[in-house]
């Protein structure tokens, strides 16, 4: 550990080097989680730069016929299977026990590689969790100066280092889980500099959200970006959607993991938006939560809601709109006429418009802008957790939080994603290693003072006491064992680039 720590505070210069942009080593602005979000912010959806209309019209060049086709069928499909996804509801996601992860059922694995998102159940006791959760109190008690939003009544709080975040990121069954995660995705390529079993520790904030709170409603959203994912210097780095601009959306693979290596998923330095890979999304519980009790609800379409969160901005109604108009009224938009293919047409001279998209932020989407999608029967409730469960949705879904929180308890997670090795991964853990150290936020979040002066929480040289020596690695403290026998050519590889980007060796 002391070995790490004075490679903490002398990053080799291949490290520096190899962090993408001056713009992304650098701290961000102070901010919360509502700069992340348009709807948040009081921002208002507008047409982006000319050049975004030019960049439409590059990305179908050609393939015009083929994507106007390829949306007829997306729109018969997503008649077909939504009407499926509100008739089942919460039952339509799987789950499974942590005890049984070593024999994932064939259903279980088919679902998710179908809808997304699981349930994890008991992947730390109940009396564990809510024990970091009375432990977070106690940190926010003795720190009223800790950032958070809304001001006038907390939710979501911007901390990172405090000890019941470090157990819970370190904790072999929560790493466990997600190594089992990401085994669900695959890559191309055998010999890609990736690993999914030897996930890093990515520090993310935490939710307390309180009885009657509305302040938290977030909206349909995907985070990883917005306009990036039409980009060619974003997502098109990977070609990640080139099946959706070529017409063929049935033979885009959201679990391909190749592809998404070369992504800048950040081409703004947006507060709050992500620079580092995530394969899941997620959060551990730390509280009994049920629908309408200020929960999360996904969008369990995947592969089908994200071709249709990509083509609509290509799209236009020919009934039930002035013309020139973005969106209809609530009535209009429910309506079988104007929900019916032949309504929509591509348009001829694409518009600057990228629907529910904002430089800087996250994607949004809404039942206005993306009406096939029914948002307000498709989002569906996740089931009853518990404190201890593991939530994760990929991070191609679409997801919301209750509007109201409408129940008597509060609703506390802890948001935890499972993020892979990767060259890119490694680099990050550079960033937040020096964060860790210094009590600043995160990377990906808003900067300024943070924990620093915090009482109570935890230093770097603290860390091993607490957690072991896997946890250790997945923050960028202890070395990668790239010799363990086992090791696909991909893994030995990423983890001996990952140990010289740490600055291990040279």
């Amino acid at each position: 550990m002391l070995s790490a720590l004075r490679t903490i505070r002398s990053p080799t210069r291949r490290a520096a080097t190899q962090i993408r942009t001056t713009a992304i080593q650098a701290q961000r602005r102070a901010g919360d989680i509502s700069d992340a979000f348009a709807s948040l912010s009081g921002q208002r959806f507008e047409p982006l730069a000319p050049e975004y209309a030019v960049l439409k019209s590059r990305l179908i060049k050609g393939h015009e016929n083929e994507v106007r086709e390829s949306w007829d069928r997306l729109l018969r499909n997503l008649r077909e299977e939504i009407p499926l996804i509100v008739e089942l509801g919460s039952k339509i996601i799987p789950e499974i026990d942590f005890k049984d992860l070593d024999h994932a059922s064939d259903t279980f694995s088919n679902s998710l590689r179908k809808r997304g998102v699981a349930v994890v159940r008991q992947v730390v006791s109940e009396a564990e969790a809510l024990k970091w959760k009375e432990d977070l109190r106690e940190y926010i008690r003795h720190n009223p100066q800790t950032n958070a939003f809304p001001a006038d009544n907390p939710q979501v709080f911007e901390l990172y280092w405090s000890r019941a975040q470090l157990l819970a990121r370190g904790h072999p069954n929560l790493l466990k889980t997600h190594r089992f995660l990401m085994s669900y995705w695959h890559t191309l390529n055998p010999h890609t500099p990736l690993s999914t079993k030897h996930p890093i520790s990515y520090a993310d904030r935490l939710r307390m959200r309180l009885p009657g709170d509305t302040n938290f409603a977030l909206g349909a959203h995907v985070d990883g970006g917005s306009v990036e994912r039409w980009s060619e210097e974003g997502y098109g780095l990977g070609k990640v959607y080139d099946s959706v601009w070529k017409g063929k959306w049935e033979d885009f693979d959201p679990w391909e993991a190749s592809c998404r290596l070369p992504v800048v998923a950040d081409l703004h330095q947006g507060v709050g938006a992500c620079t580092a890979f995530r394969m899941f999304q997620g959060w551990l519980s730390l509280s009994n939560t049920k629908a309408f009790e200020g929960t999360l609800l996904v969008n369990p379409l995947l592969a089908k809601a994200t071709a249709y969160y990509l083509l609509r901005p290509f799209f236009s109604p020919k009934r039930g709109v002035d013309p020139g108009a973005q969106t209809a009224s609530e009535a209009v938009t429910n309506s079988d006429d104007f929900l019916a293919s032949d309504n929509w047409v591509m348009d001829a001279t694409q518009s600057s418009w990228i629907h529910g998209a904002t430089p800087g932020r996250a994607q949004e989407l809404s039942y206005l802008l993306h009406p096939h999608l029914n948002l307000q029967k498709s989002m569906i409730h996740m089931p009853e957790v518990r404190p201890g469960d593991y939530v994760a949705w990929h991070c191609d879904t679409i997801h919301s939080v209750d509007k109201k929180h409408a129940g008597n308890s509060d609703s506390s997670v802890l948001y935890i994603p499972a993020c892979p090795m990767t060259e890119d991964n490694a680099n990050y853990l550079v960033r937040q290693r020096e964060n860790f150290v210094n009590g600043t936020p995160s990377p990906d979040f808003g900067g300024g003072v943070g924990e620093r002066e915090h009482v109570g929480r935890i230093r770097a040289e603290d860390l091993s006491r607490l957690v072991d020596e896997n946890a250790c690695r997945a923050m960028g403290l202890s070395e990668w064992d790239s010799n363990a026998p086992g090791l696909a050519l991909g893994e030995r590889v990423i983890l001996d680039r990952a140990n010289k980007i740490l600055g291990f060796y040279e």
